[in-house]
């Protein structure tokens, strides 16, 4: 348990739900804890008890075995012949299955996730005094890690982000906390998609310090912020510490890799794109900003190909975002008969804003390729680590879930 624990005694290392527990208290649970017999992978499903998800965890890694995060104790005697020798963490990932409907798993060390422990800690200032609070179910690997990190470190991990003094969470978790008038963490470790400049500025404006970082559970850390809340807006990421990356042209633009020690074995159920020189990519793109820094612009295979151009799921929901009255946005491509696909967004409203009004405001904002061609004012469906379900919007829209959208009458705003 040294490698997992960063403290004993009794300190606090866990504080879920009113429940605390020492970490002494903690490493005899895991020395307790009963597992599924035999030496194969145990399945931990991570979306309860997040105390006994995280003593799961802890004791099949003390103990030599496998765990798949996030899936059934079927789901891993399923994939046990094909994980990787050596294979200590299977980790599903969010929105994602492969062809017979299972999860795609990626398999990596204990080791490949620890080893970013220290550079992390330094970026966003955290030691063993802090209290770390995790906002989504463990079964995502932005939040496992959060929680694996702080305990590492030696840390208290939480659910309580008023006694937190750092918080990880997603943009639009963040959003929602700078909601209210509640106390926050002097720090937000922010990722899962891309932070808007209002956002940041909201942050700073309540004394908060943001370390942002881009990452997949492919890849472990890429990029980060080096200097929080300091740094100039839009500058861009770079590389996290570790990390060599390179960008290289792709159809959709220039692709992302990196070469780190952070990467994982492999993808069950999946493909990692790796080269000869141990570089690896998940196929998101990226560009240099004026300032020399990165910009991560979305997955290649969120393109939208319309009317023979390429426009970016990610690149249309950053301008969206930025309206008055728009929450937060997702865009889609329908299919289209004379377009190829024509786009759709889907808002989430600010309470008294108007659908109408949004979809006016864009005309301006985003050039004439860019703009959506139908709109839906709804509540955006997640994956776990808080991205937008867009397989999902898709889905709906095409049966008609969220009603007709707006203008009514498409055709005729399709020629305007």
């Amino acid at each position: 348990m040294t490698d997992l624990l960063g403290a004993s005694g009794d300190r606090i290392a866990l504080s879920f739900g009113g429940r605390s527990a020492g970490f002494d208290e903690l490493a005899r649970a895991v020395a307790g804890a009963g597992l599924p017999p035999g030496d194969g992978p145990v399945g931990c499903r991570a979306d309860g008890d997040p105390v006994l998800a995280i003593t799961t965890v802890l004791a099949c890694l003390d103990r030599g075995r496998p765990v798949l995060v996030g899936g059934t104790q079927r789901d891993a005697d399923r994939i046990a012949d094909d994980l990787p020798a050596g294979t200590e963490l299977a980790l599903t990932t969010s929105g994602s299955t492969s062809a017979d409907g299972s999860p795609r798993v990626v398999a990596r060390t204990l080791d490949s996730w620890l080893a970013s422990a220290e550079p992390l800690a330094g970026l966003a200032g955290l030691d063993a005094h802090d209290r770390v609070a995790v906002t989504g179910p463990l079964a995502a690997t932005m939040h496992l890690y959060a929680a694996l990190h702080a305990l590492r470190i030696g840390a208290t991990v939480t659910d309580d982000v008023a006694s937190a003094t750092a918080v990880h969470a997603t943009p639009t978790r963040l959003a929602r906390l700078l909601s209210t008038e509640a106390a926050l963490p002097r720090t937000a470790i922010v990722a899962g998609a891309a932070m808007p400049s209002r956002l940041r500025g909201q942050a700073a404006g309540r004394g908060i310090r943001v370390v942002e970082y881009y990452g997949a559970a492919e890849l472990s850390f890429v990029l980060a912020t080096r200097h929080g809340s300091d740094r100039a807006p839009d500058s861009g990421l770079e590389p996290f510490p570790g990390v060599e990356v390179d960008l290289r042209p792709a159809d959709a633009g220039l692709e992302l890799w990196a070469r780190s020690p952070y990467l994982a074995m492999d993808v069950v159920g999946g493909r990692m794109r790796r080269d000869a020189d141990g570089f690896a990519t998940v196929g998101d793109l990226a560009e240099r900003t004026p300032a020399g820094g990165i910009r991560v612009l979305g997955r290649g295979d969120s393109a939208i190909i319309t009317a023979g151009a390429t426009v970016l799921a990610e690149d249309v929901e950053a301008h969206l975002v930025a309206l008055p009255g728009v929450h937060d946005a997702a865009v889609v491509g329908e299919p289209h008969d004379l377009l190829g696909e024509r786009i759709a967004a889907v808002v989430e409203l600010e309470p008294g804003a108007r659908l109408e009004a949004v979809a006016d405001a864009a005309r301006v904002a985003l050039s004439p390729v860019e703009l959506p061609r139908r709109w839906f004012a709804a509540d955006l469906p997640r994956t776990a680590s808080g991205k937008p379900a867009r397989g999902r919007l898709r889905d709906d829209i095409a049966a008609g879930r969220l009603g007709p959208g707006h203008p009514p009458h498409f055709a005729d705003w399709s020629r305007a």
